[in-house]
């Protein structure tokens, strides 16, 4: 026993060094965040990078869009710029950041604007977030920026917010690794008053902008998202130069566990799934899983090849999101359910409940989300359910 306990010591002492080495061999990452477009993300990046070269940093531009902004245009001045990729897709001959060539240069510091983009097919990454996380990793330090809608898990909130459905999309993974995160904050009337100067799009999209994504209303809840979500990240950063201390009572953060349980119907998952993660987040980075049960009806036999590759692209969301993924087959779900929440210790169970009705005509019909809420009622185990509407 002794000898085990040994053991264990000697493999988390060296599990410790690793990360240290690891962390030594890493770039470093840090993200300028804002409410929507024109709040002076890229601007403050290439004043950054004005900053770092004075002080004989090599800095160099792997990629910034001004959007044709004369302000940040005039911050170009002065600063190297690495050559952008040529690839030829479709008919045309488009433009897009030359990893290999970064890698090759290895500068100190590359500035690489809109992290959610998507790449050109036949680049060496699908998304542009992917090359910065392999800049990092080769050593590289980044600057980048993001807007606060293009974080996975808010995907559902944003939608309701804006009716925006917005495709390009950051894992929040990669912002929970950056060393520092910064808030780029205007008010509602501020970016407004920029808008209707034309000093963020052609005066020709401003009325309809100002009707639609640029909503008062809007803006104000896509800023209260913004706040919030680096509130959240530097509540981390501050726990982790602390030494690590948790940033909950240790018994809450040890037990709080969170149970997503979906099925096929891939909208609702989607959203079961980010919602998790959100709650995850809040209860201090507690654990948490995704529970997927295939029943006779959802054998692969009886469902069809998109349902199919619908399900596996959540599964691959939620390992994004930091999820782990629990399969398996079973004729009865709930008491399933229940079995695997008592096995992991469970304390939350998240679960899909549709909207089309009201909610006493929910819950009051028999159904899955109904048999579970009964039988956690009846129980002894102490679980609770957190239902999402879809």
């Amino acid at each position: 026993m002794e000898t085990s306990t040994e053991d264990n010591l000697r493999d988390q002492s060296a599990e410790r060094f690793l990360r240290l080495v690891q962390d030594r061999r890493r770039g470093r990452l840090k993200v300028y965040i804002g409410l929507a477009a024109g709040v002076g993300k890229t601007y403050r990046m290439l004043q950054e990078a004005h900053d770092l070269l004075q002080h004989h940093v090599d800095v160099v531009l792997g990629f910034v869009v001004t959007h044709g902004r004369a302000g940040t245009e005039a911050q170009l001045q002065g600063l190297p710029v690495l050559p952008r990729k040529q690839i030829f897709y479709k008919g045309r001959m488009l433009e897009e950041m030359d990893v290999q060539a970064i890698l090759q240069r290895r500068p100190s510091v590359v500035i690489v604007d809109e992290l959610a983009h998507t790449n050109v097919p036949g680049s060496l990454n699908e998304k542009r977030w992917q090359d910065v996380e392999q800049l990092v990793k080769a050593g590289i330090s980044v600057i980048t920026a993001v807007n606060v809608q293009h974080l996975e898990s808010l995907h559902d909130q944003v939608l309701r917010i804006t009716g925006t459905d917005v495709t390009e999309r950051v894992p929040d993974q990669l912002l929970k690794l950056a060393d520092e995160v910064v808030n780029v904050d205007l008010t509602v009337g501020e970016l407004r008053g920029r808008l209707e100067e034309g000093k963020i799009y052609d005066s020709q999209k401003v009325p309809t902008a100002l009707q639609n994504f640029f909503q008062a209303e809007n803006l104000l809840q896509l800023r209260e998202l913004a706040l919030r979500e680096v509130a959240n990240l530097l509540g981390r950063q501050i726990e982790s130069d602390a030494g690590g201390a948790p940033a909950v009572a240790p018994q809450r953060r040890n037990t709080d566990r969170l149970l997503a349980c979906i099925n096929a119907n891939a909208p609702a998952a989607k959203e079961i799934i980010r919602k998790t993660s959100r709650l995850a987040d809040r209860l201090g980075g507690a654990r948490w899983y995704v529970l997927y049960i295939q029943t006779p009806r959802e054998s692969s036999d009886r469902v069809g090849l998109a349902a199919q590759r619908h399900l596996i692209n959540n599964l691959q969301l939620a390992t994004e999101l930091g999820g782990q993924i629990l399969r398996v087959k079973a004729d009865n779900v709930v008491p399933e359910i229940m079995r695997v929440a008592a096995e992991k210790n469970v304390s939350l169970l998240i679960c899909g409940v549709t909207s089309e009705k009201g909610w006493w005509a929910r819950l009051t019909r028999r159904g899955i989300t109904t048999d579970l809420i009964r039988r956690v009622a009846r129980h002894d185990q102490d679980l609770d359910i957190f239902l999402v509407t879809y």
